[in-house]
C-alpha cells in the first residue's frame, strides 16, 4: 500500500490522465476510432529525443561544457550569468527537464565549493525560469512545443515568428534578474570540477541521432525511419559496451500520460454537447486559458487537453509556455530543481529553507509571467 501511495504522489499527472481517460470510456465505448486518437509521430519523436538526452546525461557532455565556461568566471554575477545562460540556451535543444537535471546538481556543487551556499535560492530559481523560458524557443525544447508544432502543421519559420519575440524578452529579463544580484569576487580554482572520462565517440553518435531527430521534426524524414535508426544505434552502443541500453532509461510515464490524454480528448470530441461548450469557452481565450490551466495541471497536459478544441495554436502555444511560470507544478521541470534544492537544504542550513525557496520562486515567476503576458498584447 505504501508503494502505491508513493507512486501516486510521484506520478500524479499520469494518474489523473488515466482516470479521465477511463471515465470518458463510459460515455464513448471503445471502438476502432480509438486508434485514430493516438498521435504516433509525437510519441515516437518524444521517445527518441528522451533516449538521446539520456545518452548525453550519461556521457557528461554538458557538464564538460559548463566547466570550460566556468574557467573564465571571476565574480558571482558572471557565475550566475553562465549557469543561467547554460540552462536557457541548452534547454532549447535538450529540453527544459534535461537541462535542469544536468545543471542544477552541478550548480549546487559549484556554489558549495565556492562557499556561496547562501546564494543557492536565487541561482536555482533563475536557472529554473531560464530552462522553462529557453525551451519555448524551439519545437524540440519541451513536450508541449513538440506536440503543438506537430498537430498544428506550422512551419519552423512560423514557430520562430510566434515564439521568437517572447524568447528574446525572456533572455533580457533573465540578464536583468542576474545583474540585480549582489556581486562579489571569487576564486577560479574554487569552482573547477573533474568531469567524466572522454566519450567523444559516444557524443558524436548521439549528436548524429539528434540531427536525425531534428530532420524528422522538420518533416525531412519519417518517424519510423527515426525510430529504427535510434533503436539500432542504441543496440550498437549497448552491444559494444559503451553505454547501457538507453531506451530503458526513458520516462515512459510521460509517454503514457500523452496516450491517456489522447484517449480523453478523442472521446470528449465525440460528445457533441461537450465539444461545442469547450470550443465556445476557449475561442478567443486560448492564451489566458492556456496559462491558467497550466497553473493547475502543468503546461504539458494543458496543451494536449486544450488543443483538441481550438485552431488558434499560436496563442495556445504562447499560453502554455508562459504558463510554465507561476506555481511549482505549472511546469513539471520546476519540480526537478525544487527536489534537488530540498535535498541540499536538508543537510545544509546555509542554503536556506523550503519556505524561503517557495517565496522567492513564486515572486520571480509572477514577475516574469506578468511581463511576458503584457508583451504578448503588444506583439
Amino acid at each position: 500500500m505504501k508503494r502505491v501511495i508513493v507512486y501516486l504522489k510521484r506520478e500524479t499527472v499520469l494518474c489523473i490522465a488515466v482516470f479521465l481517460a477511463v471515465i470518458s470510456m463510459f460515455f464513448v465505448r471503445p471502438d476502432r476510432a480509438y486508434a485514430e486518437y493516438i498521435d504516433t509521430r509525437v510519441l515516437a519523436l518524444l521517445f527518441c529525443l528522451m533516449t538521446i538526452m539520456e545518452g548525453f546525461k550519461k556521457t557528461g557532455l554538458f557538464e564538460q561544457m559548463a566547466n570550460t565556461l566556468l574557467k573564465k568566471v571571476h565574480t558571482f554575477r558572471q557565475l550566475m550569468l553562465v549557469l543561467v545562460g547554460l540552462c536557457f540556451f541548452c534547454s532549447m535543444w535538450i529540453t527544459n527537464d534535461v537541462a535542469l537535471l544536468t545543471f542544477v546538481p552541478f550548480t549546487i556543487l559549484v556554489l558549495r565549493m565556492a562557499k556561496l551556499d547562501q546564494r543557492m535560492i536565487p541561482v536555482i530559481t533563475m536557472e529554473t525560469i531560464a530552462a522553462n523560458l529557453g525551451s519555448m524557443a524551439t519545437p524540440v525544447g519541451n513536450p508541449q512545443n513538440l506536440y503543438l508544432y506537430s498537430v498544428s502543421g506550422m512551419s519552423a519559420l512560423s514557430f520562430v515568428k510566434v515564439m521568437g519575440p517572447l524568447s528574446l524578452v525572456s533572455l533580457l529579463l533573465l540578464i536583468g534578474g542576474c545583474l540585480l544580484q549582489k556581486n562579489e569576487s571569487m576564486q577560479i580554482e574554487q569552482i573547477r570540477r573533474k568531469t567524466k572520462k572522454n566519450k567523444t565517440a559516444e557524443n558524436l553518435i548521439l549528436l548524429f541521432l539528434f540531427f536525425v531527430s531534428l530532420a524528422t521534426v522538420l518533416h525531412v524524414l519519417s518517424w519510423p525511419v527515426l525510430l529504427g535508426i535510434t533503436l539500432l544505434i542504441c543496440l550498437f552502443l549497448f552491444g559494444s559496451g559503451k553505454e547501457e541500453f538507453l531506451p530503458l532509461r526513458v520516462d515512459y510515464s510521460l509517454l503514457l500520460t500523452f496516450v491517456a490524454f489522447f484517449v480523453f480528448i478523442g472521446n470528449m470530441g465525440r460528445i457533441p454537447i461537450v465539444k461545442e461548450l469547450l470550443i465556445k469557452v476557449l475561442e478567443g481565450h486560448e492564451l489566458i486559458l492556456g496559462f491558467v490551466a497550466s497553473q493547475v495541471i502543468s503546461n504539458v497536459p494543458a496543451a494536449i487537453l486544450l488543443s483538441g478544441f481550438t485552431t488558434d495554436y499560436p496563442m495556445l502555444l504562447r499560453g502554455v509556455n508562459i504558463g510554465g511560470l507561476g506555481t511549482l507544478i505549472a511546469s513539471l521541470a520546476s519540480l526537478i530543481s525544487y527536489k534537488f534544492y530540498v535535498q541540499e537544504s536538508e543537510k545544509n542550513e546555509t542554503a536556506g529553507t523550503k519556505g524561503q525557496y517557495f517565496r522567492y520562486f513564486t515572486v520571480w515567476n509572477i514577475v516574469f509571467a506578468i511581463v511576458l503576458l503584457a508583451v504578448n498584447v503588444i506583439v
